[in-house]
């Protein structure tokens, strides 16, 4: 691939410096705080590893999008090494790209990233997990609790489809195993770190800071632009690489996260107008609202209220490129209900 500044398709250059320069940081920076600052300053190396790992997770959702350059490959090799542990790269490419079809946002089978459960899945739940994944609808819960549930039911799921034979999850998984095999090794032995802790402190917390942005990223509305939240403002942002605008993203997800702010900006009413106004000015808002109190309720107030409604829909089109998915939203032909 050569490594030229030409522009693309749609105006965006070849290699996008500002991402590019951003991964090497992410990962210097994990280096750095396992390496050099854990030794003498553990807490200060905690600290920079969390938000590190938070950031790879932001870098992986930027790669899949075609980010930041032309080819998808070499976009997947600089997130390859899993310093988050859980999530194999192709199988987040997939699952999100999914995710990306709006008009079936929040849908309890339809969106892997909805967190609705079917009314009648969650009447056949014991009420100890109906009362956790409602503490999990706060702010607090899904910032301490979100992390655990998310990996079990992940693992789980991918895990059954390993087990139905589907390739693509199994090399997906392959894939993320030949990462750990470098990754897990450079924690326990190069930063001479016990694995136990970095699991539950950098890989935990990492994936809780994720949580704060995606808390209340969508909520159910009978239209699909009034599902996905608009956050001004945060001291995040950056770590979140702009996902806060989380509208913008979803309208247009091949534009690069450093666009999205004055994409926002130059037209902000036309955007809040569009998701009749689900927008907070920033995150401590929205801790303020729904710190300990849940936000939605746990089975979707609209969709799958029967457990004899249809469970799934084929993609008008596939995703182009490596691993089963692409760059671009898979868009999606809604079930009737």
């Amino acid at each position: 691939m050569s490594m030229t500044t030409k522009r693309r398709g749609g105006g965006h250059p070849a290699i996008e410096w500002p991402t590019f320069i951003l991964v090497f940081a992410c990962y210097g920076l994990w280096l750095a705080a396992g390496c050099l600052l854990w030794p003498q300053w553990p807490l200060a190396a905690m600290a920079l590893l969390t938000i590190t790992v938070a950031l790879q997770s932001s870098l992986m959702h930027e790669c899949l999008h075609g980010h930041p350059t032309r080819s998808a490959r070499f976009n997947e090799a600089l997130v390859f090494l899993p310093v988050g542990l859980v999530y194999p790269y192709r199988r987040f490419k997939a699952l999100h790209l999914r995710h990306h079809a709006d008009e079936r946002l929040t849908d309890p089978f339809e969106d892997p990233e909805s967190y609705y459960k079917a009314l009648w899945h969650y009447e056949e739940l014991p009420r100890w997990a109906q009362a956790v994944l409602t503490v999990n609808n706060t702010m607090i819960g899904r910032f301490v609790l979100g992390p655990l549930i998310m990996n079990i039911g992940f693992v789980a799921s991918e895990a059954k489809l390993i087990g139905q034979g589907d390739r693509s999850v199994r090399k997906a998984w392959i894939l993320h195993l030949a990462g750990l095999a470098i990754v897990m090794p450079l924690i326990a032995y190069g930063f001479s770190m016990p694995l136990w802790l970095y699991v539950l402190v950098p890989a935990w917390l990492g994936q809780s800071l994720i949580s704060v942005r995606t808390f209340a990223e969508h909520q159910w509305s009978e239209r699909p632009d009034g599902r996905t939240i608009i956050v001004e403002r945060s001291p995040l942002a950056l770590l979140f690489l702009n996902n806060n605008l989380h509208l913008v993203h979803h309208k247009m997800p091949t534009a690069p996260w450093y666009r999205l702010p004055a994409l926002f900006r130059a037209r902000r009413r036309h955007w809040l107008e569009m998701n009749g106004g689900y927008a907070y000015p920033h995150y401590w808002a929205m801790l303020k609202d729904f710190a300990f109190r849940a936000k939605e309720p746990v089975p979707h107030p609209v969709l799958r209220r029967a457990a004899d409604q249809p469970r799934a829909f084929s993609p008008r089109a596939r995703g182009r490129s490596i691993g089963g998915a692409g760059s671009v939203p898979v868009p999606a032909k809604p079930a009737k209900e």
